[in-house]
């Protein structure tokens, strides 16, 4: 099936044979549906910790920051090109003959003519502008003769601003007066609020593309010296790529290997590849969060907040975890311990005990707490839905018929099955992608990520490319498949904390102006 030029693409890429064979094999079995047990609800999945229980978890993060090293990672290599898409069509059907007719007819271009009718309300606004004013346009005069055609192409192509080809981390999002800040600038205020060592250094990751990673270190030379100037901090700022050995394979509908030009194509797996970066990770606490949901100043208190209660709960969680296992470790664990200890696994940890345990000698009981309490723990926040996309927190039995929190895509749920689309219908609530993880063992060490992923989470897609069809193949989502044997807390976070931009005018939401 493969030439020694296709052996020698894989060695490039670092990706060996039997991991291209089992690719091709999941092409052709498929990934099985997830099996939903029941939607996680509140105190079946879900914390709902009142206002006492807060401020205590607050206080406990504030009090012990200090003694862990803690990062803020951020899943930042997507370009911006979905936030236009509405744009970009515009572009395509209204050119400068009949501009005028799809204006005044009812085109389905509402969003266009909404952008257009606020563009002053974008942070962007001073800097487009600008770039119009060196061509001799004028806002106002454009707006009036409703000349819409140079405000979108002046914004998304390269002529102007060229926002269609740069990674939402490098546009700007939040006007302050005068000024703007990119979301990038906005994830290092925000960390310089939780993600602090003892030395009053802020640690902050990117994961961004190959092509971008030059723009996003001129942009962060230009504005690091004022933050932390502003803040009297420092920051660690570091960057990774999304690893060319996390590809995979496309094939074409006859699940052969696709090929252009006479070479494989392979293309990038998802988020869910990102498990390699977070593995890579030397820090005690991350704190995952998307590029695009950040807030400007105003609103930031409640998320910082929020940060702190599931920060904190982890503390509190990893503690009574690490006394437990290093009791086991020293051989000292009692009868009256082992049910203590039961309890706080079931009630506090989410772990179900299987039938047979009852049945299971001391030392087994012992054996299979062990080994369910030294795995890597998540905090993970949940909103109420209140239609907002994303997956959703599930319990889920999986192949062994373990029963366990998993957070659900809906392309991972069979639509076809009543039983399953009832159980998605009545979930309350969804993920905003809104995590904080421990990466290391009651001894100190790091975990092996890879040792906790559920690969049969994947997910295959048709795509084209060049007029062909294809199907592509994405691992398991970071915080899905990935993270699919860690231990799992739900805690409900208010809607406030979730304030995504997929579409450019999101950012005319009153929770992305300046108030």
């Amino acid at each position: 099936m493969f030439t020694q030029k296709d052996l020698d693409q894989f060695k490039s890429k670092g990706i060996s044979i039997p991991v291209i064979e089992n690719q091709i094999e999941n092409f052709k079995k498929g990934f099985p549906f997830s099996r939903l047990v029941k939607p996680a609800t509140i105190n079946d999945g879900i914390n709902n910790f009142n206002k006492q229980e807060v401020d205590k978890l607050v206080e406990l993060f504030n009090q012990k920051t200090r003694e862990y090293s803690i990062v803020k990672f951020v899943p930042a290599s997507g370009a911006a090109s979905r936030m236009f898409k509405a744009l970009y069509t515009f572009l395509e059907e209204a050119n400068e003959n009949n501009q005028q007719e799809i204006v005044q007819a009812d085109t389905g271009f509402n969003s266009v003519f909404n952008y257009a009718k606020r563009i002053k309300n974008f942070a962007f606004f001073n800097e487009l502008n600008n770039v119009l004013n060196k061509h001799s346009l004028n806002v106002d005069d454009l707006l009036a003769d409703q000349n819409i055609i140079p405000l979108v192409s002046f914004l998304v192509e390269d002529k102007g601003l060229g926002y269609g080809n740069l990674p939402k981390g490098l546009l700007l999002f939040h006007q302050y007066g005068e000024n703007s800040r990119l979301a990038l600038e906005e994830h290092l205020v925000e960390s310089a609020e939780y993600a602090l060592d003892s030395n009053k250094v802020a640690s902050v990751h990117f994961t961004v593309s190959p092509e971008h990673m030059q723009k996003f270190k001129e942009a962060l030379k230009r504005v690091l010296p004022g933050y932390e100037s502003k803040y009297k901090i420092k920051y660690k700022v570091e960057f990774s790529i999304q690893k060319p050995s996390t590809d995979t394979i496309a094939v074409d509908m006859d699940n052969n290997p696709f090929r252009e030009n006479g070479s494989i194509l392979f293309r990038p797996a998802g988020h869910g590849a990102l498990i390699e970066n977070l593995n890579d990770l030397v820090y005690d606490i991350v704190f995952i969060k998307n590029i695009d949901n950040i807030v400007p100043d105003r609103l930031k208190p409640e998320t910082i907040r929020y940060k702190k209660v599931i920060g904190g709960l982890l503390m509190e969680l990893q503690k009574e975890d690490f006394f437990w296992l290093k009791k086991i470790s020293s051989g000292k664990l009692t009868e009256t311990d082992l049910s203590k200890l039961e309890d706080f696994a079931v009630k506090r940890l989410n772990i179900k005990l299987p039938e047979v345990y009852i049945n299971l000698s001391f030392q087994a009981k012992t054996e299979f707490l062990y080994k369910n309490l030294n795995r890597p723990i998540r905090i993970c926040g949940m909103v109420k839905n209140e239609g907002e996309p994303g997956g959703g927190p599930f319990w889920v039995k999986n192949s062994k018929d373990e029963i366990s929190l998993q957070i659900v895509e809906s392309s991972q749920i069979n639509m076809e099955a009543p039983d399953q689309v009832e159980i998605l219908n009545n979930a309350s609530h969804f993920n905003p992608v809104d995590l904080v993880c421990s990466l290391k063992d009651f001894k100190g060490n790091r975990f092996d990520l890879h040792k906790f992923t559920d690969p049969e989470t994947g997910f295959i897609s048709v795509k084209s490319k060049s007029g062909k069809n294809l199907k592509a193949q994405e691992l398991p989502g970071l915080w899905n498949g990935a993270q699919a044997d860690w231990i799992t807390i739900f805690v409900e976070v208010p809607l406030l904390t979730f304030n995504p931009v997929k579409t450019v005018n999101d950012l005319l939401r009153d929770q992305h102006q300046p108030g």
